[in-house]
């Protein structure tokens, strides 16, 4: 606000003849000064002015020639705090929450835009240097359907940040310290002045809380500083359970990978026997935000994938893939009728009954991120293998078979017990006698 007043009250802007270059003005100013509101202070004896109506024509005539002030009103360290190039969206409100943390006090902007999502942003000064490091905690979809966000508002009580537009209000919590994991590293990476890790998870910050096993680093998260001596370990975070992605040869599939961190860089690995190598990129293979996308599948691409995170020189493993590939010729000889291959299964869809009715074929949710190349083969391969109608049929009348001869061996066992029963008696009264 200083360097408001002092702007509004230094020289007004100008532009000289003939040639129009802006410069200060060095003139007259008139009185009362343009832009300053009449009141008692500013009155002089007789010269008392009750509004701006009453403003000489001189005052009304210079404020409207030089509307502009000459002295520049610069943000905070002389740059603005938060730059956004080539985004999707626009800025449309800001509203900012003060939080205390374990270092000192941090402001944290909750910003919305035209599209209906809303970013957590906080901004940490270096001393070293006028340079400021911009860090995106989250960037939330607030709204199913994107539209533009028009009123921002924060409850310190309740620590929400209620959120509105021309459909509806959203409350939204300030903090979600559970969404960072379940690991000290994981937690102190986050850098959120909301959450710290309290010995066994990443919960709120609260100032009158233990401090023994409390881990919170908001300008260095440095994890391997703050969690040695903290449950799981950093090594622990390695232990990532590999997750089986079937495609048929020459169609697309997709590995989704996103790291919880917006800061973290990702990098895809491939498995070749005793070492790990990082996968080429090209046109045919691209990374994403969300993932590795494989536009055309090759037999070469089968194998293990590992998809790594890096932050602040810490590195670990978010996810393994398997990814098997479908030979095609493999898929036409078991789509032919003479096909060597005779080992089919039931549909799992149909073997249980169930009180909802039929439910859906699983691999018909595999089947949407296979491409379009041999789409219909492919998802008659599926309905042949696991949903055969004769096999389901031969499988049922297997299982009446069965229940058929389980109550016949019963009722022959019940029938043989009662019969040595019968005989039994009167041999047992013979011997009493």
């Amino acid at each position: 606000m200083a360097d408001i007043r002092e702007a509004f009250n230094g020289p007004f802007a100008h532009k000289e003849r003939p040639d129009y270059q802006w410069g200060p003005y060095e003139g007259r100013v008139p009185y009362p000064r343009p832009g300053v509101c009449p009141s008692k202070i500013t009155a002089q004896p007789g010269r008392a002015f009750r509004s701006t109506l009453e403003f000489p024509d001189s005052v009304l005539q210079f404020a409207r020639t030089h509307p502009l002030m000459w002295r520049p009103i610069y943000p905070s360290q002389r740059q603005p705090l938060l730059l956004r190039t080539g985004a999707p969206y626009r800025l449309t409100h800001i509203t900012v929450d003060r939080t205390q943390a374990e270092d000192g006090y941090y402001d944290v902007m909750f910003i919305g835009t035209d599209i209906g999502t809303v970013l957590k942003v906080i901004v940490l000064g270096n001393s070293n240097s006028l340079t400021n490091e911009e860090i995106t905690l989250e960037e939330m979809q607030v709204f199913k359907v994107p539209t533009p966000i028009t009123s921002m508002d924060i409850s310190v009580k309740r620590q929400t940040l209620f959120v509105g537009s021309q459909t509806g209000v959203v409350q939204v919590p300030l903090h979600r310290c559970s969404m960072y994991g379940k690991a000290c590293a994981e937690c102190c990476l986050a850098r959120d002045p909301y959450c710290a890790w309290d010995g066994h998870t990443c919960t709120r910050y609260l100032p009158n809380t233990k401090r023994r096993y409390r881990r919170q680093d908001i300008k260095h998260a440095n994890p391997a500083l703050q969690c040695m001596d903290q449950n799981p370990s950093v090594e622990d975070l390695e232990l990532t359970e590999e997750r089986v992605v079937y495609c048929t040869e020459n169609n697309s599939t997709f590995l989704e990978c996103i790291p919880r961190s917006p800061q973290a860089t990702v990098t895809w690995h491939i498995q070749r026997d005793d070492y790990m190598e990082e996968v080429v990129l090209d046109e045919r293979i691209t990374k994403t935000d969300d993932g590795l996308l494989f536009r055309r599948v090759l037999r070469q691409d089968e194998g293990i994938y590992v998809c790594r995170s890096r932050e602040h020189g810490f590195t670990r493993t978010l996810a393994r893939f398997w990814l098997d590939v479908l030979h095609t010729d493999t898929l036409s000889d078991l789509l032919s009728r003479n096909s060597k291959y005779k080992v089919w299964s039931p549909c799992p869809a149909n073997t249980a009954s169930t009180n909802r009715g039929p439910a859906r074929a699983w691999f018909k949710d595999v089947l949407q991120l296979i491409g379009p190349s041999n789409l219909p083969q492919v998802e008659q391969y599926c309905e042949r293998v696991w949903c055969n109608e004769k096999l389901r049929r031969k499988h049922k009348n297997m299982m009446d078979k069965y229940r058929q001869a389980q109550d016949s061996v019963r009722r022959a066992r019940v029938q043989k017990s009662t019969g040595e029963s019968r005989i039994r008696s009167p041999r047992d009264l013979h011997s009493q006698e």
